[in-house]
């Protein structure tokens, strides 16, 4: 899988990300999602990234830099034609290193508590992360869980 820096501008992220937040309103209340849309995805804080095999878009994810120590993982997503193959792991492991790159000493994340959100909680806590409290301006919710990850010494 080839990872690059994407602009936004191409039909099949744009597609992507519509499928992203089609996703979080099927699975959550609407007061209870945090997805990112187009416009915000483009903001300065935030490095988003698209990931291809060949001239196929299997998937992207986003860092936000919340503090100069501190980022958060947005916009996850693998296209459903390329579930299960390993996709989300690549793009975690490819923002983990930016982080690190980055210096920060932690990285964050929020995703749903409900049954649809449980392989990616298996999948952040097979990389170490671990369940906190809300951090940013996130607050307590039902239907979040927030998991980080100390990149300090990792």
């Amino acid at each position: 899988m080839k990872i690059k820096i994407d602009d936004l501008t191409g039909n099949a992220v744009k597609e992507l990300v519509r499928e992203h937040l089609q996703g979080m309103h099927e699975n959550s209340p609407p007061e209870s999602i945090h997805a990112l849309g187009l416009e915000q995805l483009r903001s300065s804080e935030i490095t988003f990234w698209s990931g291809w095999e060949g001239t196929e878009l299997v998937g992207c994810g986003a860092l936000k830099e919340l503090d100069d120590h501190h980022g958060e993982i947005k916009s996850m997503r693998t296209s459903s034609a390329h579930l299960r193959k390993g996709v989300a792991k690549q793009m975690l492991k490819h923002i983990i290193e930016e982080a690190k790159r980055r210096g920060y000493l932690r990285l964050s994340l929020e995703t749903g508590s409900q049954g649809a959100f449980e392989p990616a909680r298996r999948l952040y806590a097979s990389f170490g992360f671990l369940y906190c409290e809300p951090f940013s301006d996130y607050s307590e919710d039902p239907n979040s869980v927030f998991m980080t990850m100390e990149l300090k010494g990792v």
